[in-house]
């Protein structure tokens, strides 16, 4: 057999039945792509367009916006701002303590003898607080401690206008907690149908 028989240096031609279809298949996908491509194709518009036409849109809405602290809401009646503390009431149960889960508040107190309720009985031991402070700067706001605070002691103040330049300020001690107890508002009347509290004796 002759090189002429071989076709020297051309590639010999091979039967490929299933890469033919492969071929006409994939040919098909890519002209199906490049139509769909161009039939998809929008002009892009410029950022700045963009954002000045939602500029035009909401320049003639009305403003939402509170010009703080010249404007100030008004607070919900719920608002979680402050907590004050009724220091008559506390007894240094250190139960707001243990409850806290940042350990931010810290309590000190020390027993003492009260003069008995009634004549003829005995001496009375009464805890006296020392110290009730709160970290600000710890406190999470959840207000564990005022609903496991069994002499309503602790309550909630919607002030929350008590910033500090200095983070070590912002731990507020028992005549600092005191001091909210004016901006306290009463409780919201209880729903049609709810349990009313016993009254104290």
């Amino acid at each position: 057999m002759s090189d002429k028989d071989l076709n020297v240096g051309e590639e010999p031609q091979m039967n490929r039945p299933g890469l033919d279809h492969v071929e006409d298949v994939h040919s098909q996908g890519s002209n199906l792509s490049s139509s769909t491509q161009k039939k998809k194709f929008t002009p892009k518009v410029p950022g700045v367009i963009k954002g000045l036409s939602v500029t035009f849109r909401t320049m003639m809405q009305p403003t939402v916006t509170v010009q703080y602290p010249h404007e100030k809401e008004e607070v919900a009646p719920r608002a979680r701002g402050v907590i004050a503390l009724k220091e008559e009431n506390c007894t240094a149960c250190m139960l707001c303590v243990r409850s806290c889960p940042d350990w931010c508040i810290y309590i000190e107190g020390h027993k003492t003898k009260a003069p008995p309720r009634r004549e003829g009985g005995k001496e009375r031991s009464v805890n006296i607080l020392d110290r009730f402070d709160i970290d600000y700067g710890l406190c999470m706001y959840c207000g564990i401690c005022v609903e496991v605070c069994p002499f309503d002691a602790i309550f909630w103040s919607p002030e929350f206008e008590y910033s500090e330049f200095r983070i070590a300020n912002l731990l507020h001690d028992k005549d600092k907690l005191g001091e909210w107890m004016e901006t306290v508002t009463e409780p919201e009347p209880l729903e049609s149908g709810a349990v009313q509290p016993k009254a104290k004796k």
